[in-house]
């Protein structure tokens, strides 16, 4: 692997995950471009603030088919606003030196340029990693070796139905970590965690070196918890920022409280 800086993305994310201080690492999530591009790098700036050891920012999207309403409609909103591919670097430029950034975008934007010039533009906001939910083990190849070209982390998911050969193989490729999705379906807030979580952590922890990092429906300080106490090396919380956000005048104040929450509940 050919890595452009001294400390690689992939390290840096390492290090997040291994030096967090708490019972898992904190990754929030926020919508680059909502509600502007200004103020999702506030957000980001206060979710660092609050304890956030890594940050998931999203870039807006037509179609995305592994969100949830709350985050479609930031993504929409930001759309309309002028957000775009460039505008959210930025935002992860900004961020980056404070904390390890992980891009989140649908494979059309990655492929539709070709992967080396995509990764080429991602390694120079400063992110150490990309995720990419619609990009299917089999056709990952190009993606996964431009970001080992730049030592960034490509991110693979897996789900509660991945079966065992496949997650094998999965887990085996992941770099960073290994984003497990702790229900079926979309991003969201649920009230309770599927009983079953448990067994997805311990599944994906057998599959690979990486951390685990667990998402899609936490939304509370327990439901981190509980993560956390089922092994999950990380946890990732999504949709209760965006909606923190969008209900308040003061986005980044509000997500920063919701941060602080999760964080305190961690140590």
């Amino acid at each position: 692997m050919s890595v452009t800086s001294a400390t690689s993305g992939i390290d840096r994310i390492a290090g997040a995950f291994a030096h967090s201080g708490k019972r898992a690492a904190l990754m929030p999530y926020l919508m680059g471009g909502f509600p502007t591009l200004e103020q999702s790098l506030r957000i980001g700036e206060a979710c660092v603030h609050a304890g956030a050891d890594l940050l998931e920012l999203g870039v807006p999207y037509s179609d995305p088919l592994a969100d949830g309403p709350t985050i479609h409609e930031a993504g929409t909103q930001a759309l309309r606003a002028g957000a775009d591919l460039a505008g959210v670097l930025e935002v992860a430029r900004g961020l980056a030196p404070s904390v390890p950034v992980v891009l989140m975008c649908y494979a059309n934007m990655v492929l539709a340029p070709g992967a080396p010039a995509f990764v080429e533009r991602l390694a120079q906001s400063g992110a150490c990693g990309l995720i990419v939910p619609d990009l299917p083990l089999e056709e990952a190849a190009e993606v996964l070796a431009a970001c080992d070209a730049h030592g960034l982390a490509l991110v693979p998911l897996v789900a509660p139905t991945t079966p065992p050969e496949r997650l094998a193989k999965i887990g085996a490729r992941a770099r960073g970590f290994l984003y497990t999705v702790s229900v079926v379906g979309t991003t969201g807030e649920r009230a309770t965690l599927a009983d079953s979580f448990g067994d997805v952590v311990a599944r994906a922890k057998q599959s690979t070196h990486a951390p685990v990092a667990l998402g899609f429906g936490i939304s509370t300080p327990e439901h981190a918890v509980q993560a956390a106490s089922a092994g999950a090396d990380g946890v990732i919380v999504g949709t209760r920022l965006v909606r923190a956000a969008a209900e308040s005048g003061d986005p980044a104040s509000a997500v920063g409280e919701v941060v602080a929450n999760l964080a305190a509940a961690l140590l």
